[in-house]
């Protein structure tokens, strides 16, 4: 008999409990028949230009977050700039120190001094027409996508890199008669390859004195028989204290900015 009222009291618990999710299905599905609407449209003002909508403003500006770095290695001046502070710290041989994010770091807030003027020329001329609603989003991003197009091509033209932009157009078997024509596709990966370019030639000139300073350590060294010891751990003092007096970090970053500005 306890059996059987143990048995009965289980049915009767689970039924319950039954009961309970039907009726918690049905009103979560009750609750979510009705969903929130969200608009993705691009809605027309009176003077006939385009307007994103909020939604659709905060999608793209999610978008354009999420591809931040690679705009900021390819559209500006940061791929040059830590390139040669990285080959600096390797020249000095000082591994680790300055640490990756001191280095970053002053690439990054170099890079904001550098391209300060194309940044507020497309606050000036995209960003706030639009949100006044004078121009709309294609107009934005056409002015936008011709600043940084004006700066990269000056960097290019400055360095005389013009063969990359032939290379990779003949590539895509596309006819460029004027660089000022060229698409965008073939520009963003042509002035990556000039950054490169210029970047390792500024670091092969920073090296060499480094190098010469390795090699007379390392045959003092050999002339005095002390083979076991490491030449670079004698020159790492030497090379900081020539770095230091002929004061390097001015040198350099001085060597950085005006790359940019053609001083």
């Amino acid at each position: 008999m306890k059996k059987v009222k143990k048995k009965s009291r289980i049915i009767k618990i689970l039924v319950v409990l039954g009961l309970f999710v039907v009726i918690g299905s049905l009103t979560f599905s009750q609750q979510i028949s009705n969903p929130p609407l969200i608009d993705i449209q691009i809605n027309n003002n009176n003077d006939g230009t385009n307007i994103l909508t909020p939604t659709l403003t905060i999608l793209l500006i999610v978008t354009v977050l999420s591809l931040a770095p690679g705009f900021l290695m390819l559209f500006t001046s940061f791929t040059r700039i830590v390139i040669v502070l990285g080959f600096v710290r390797q020249a000095l041989g000082t591994r680790q120190s300055p640490p990756n994010q001191v280095l970053l770091a002053l690439a990054l807030f170099l890079t904001i001094m550098i391209m300060f003027p194309v940044f507020n020329g497309v606050y000036q001329k995209a960003i706030l027409p639009y949100n006044e609603g004078t121009i709309g989003y294609k107009e934005a991003i056409e002015i936008t996508m011709g600043e940084f197009k004006t700066f990269m091509i000056s960097q290019i033209v400055a360095h005389k890199n013009e063969d990359d932009i032939y290379m990779l157009s003949s590539a895509m078997n596309v006819s460029i008669s004027n660089i000022e024509e060229t698409p965008f596709n073939i520009l963003v990966p042509a002035f990556a390859i000039s950054e490169l370019e210029i970047a390792f030639k500024m670091s092969i000139l920073i090296y060499l004195p480094f190098i010469i300073i390795d090699m007379v350590v390392a045959s003092i060294l050999l002339s005095m028989g002390m083979i076991m010891i490491p030449p670079v751990l004698i020159s790492l003092p030497f090379k900081i204290m020539i770095f230091v007096m002929v004061n390097g970090w001015d040198l350099l970053i001085s060597g950085l900015v005006k790359s940019f500005t053609g001083g």
